[in-house]
Parts: C-alpha cells; sequence; structure tokens
C-alpha cells in the first residue's frame, strides 16, 4: 500500500495550482502549505509537491469514484493549463478501465480512473 508520493516540481506556485483545480473532482484539496511544499489529499496529504529540479517524470494515476468524475477531473485540468495525454475514455486495462490523462507543467502524466461499471 502506498502512503504517500512526492513531486519535485520546477514552480511550486504554478503546480499547487495547478493540482489543487485539477484534483479538486477527486475530492482532492490542499491540506499542508508550508510555501514551497504543499500537501494535497482527501482526509490527509498523499501527494506532496516541493520545489525542486525534477530529476525525471513520473506516472501518478489516483482513482475516482465514477466515470463522470473521471470527466471532471479531464475538464479541470485541461481548464488549469495541463495538455491532453489521452481523453477520458476504456482503456485495455481491462473491461471497466475508464481513465484520462493530462501532463501537469513538469510533464508528468497525471492520470484518474474508475474501475467501476458504468452505471
Amino acid at each position: 500500500m502506498i502512503d504517500h508520493v512526492k513531486l519535485f516540481v520546477r514552480d511550486a506556485d504554478a503546480s499547487r495550482a495547478f493540482y489543487e483545480a485539477a484534483l479538486e473532482p477527486l475530492g482532492y484539496r490542499v491540506l499542508f502549505d508550508r510555501g514551497d511544499v504543499y500537501g494535497l489529499g482527501r482526509d490527509r496529504p498523499d501527494l506532496w509537491l516541493e520545489r525542486g529540479e525534477p530529476t525525471t517524470v513520473a506516472h501518478i494515476a489516483l482513482r475516482a469514484d465514477d466515470r463522470s468524475s473521471v470527466d471532471a477531473f479531464h475538464a479541470a485540468a485541461l481548464a488549469a493549463g495541463g495538455r491532453d495525454n489521452g481523453a477520458p475514455g476504456l482503456r485495455w486495462h481491462h473491461p471497466t478501465y475508464y481513465g484520462a490523462f493530462v501532463l501537469d507543467p513538469d510533464g508528468n502524466n497525471l492520470e484518474a480512473v474508475c474501475h467501476a461499471p458504468e452505471g
């Protein structure tokens, strides 16, 4: 079980604004703010952003409760300046894998995924 993930980002304020808007449809919000380090989550910080030089690009997938939340995530992320990396839709992983992908300001691939059947 993963407890948390930290991304090093070039511009912590810009990344905070992006992630705060993009993840709002998934119930995420900023729960920790030190100015150069931000912790986001639903009830505790599990996604951390810290000012620093990214050493690699990452892929982070966050679980959505339903497909409409995946759709809302994708729209919110694009509106917040994310770049489309895969519109909402079914994927090959399994018959009910419904995901959407965006690239954050540092090029990290952010995904929202719902595993539940449509309904």
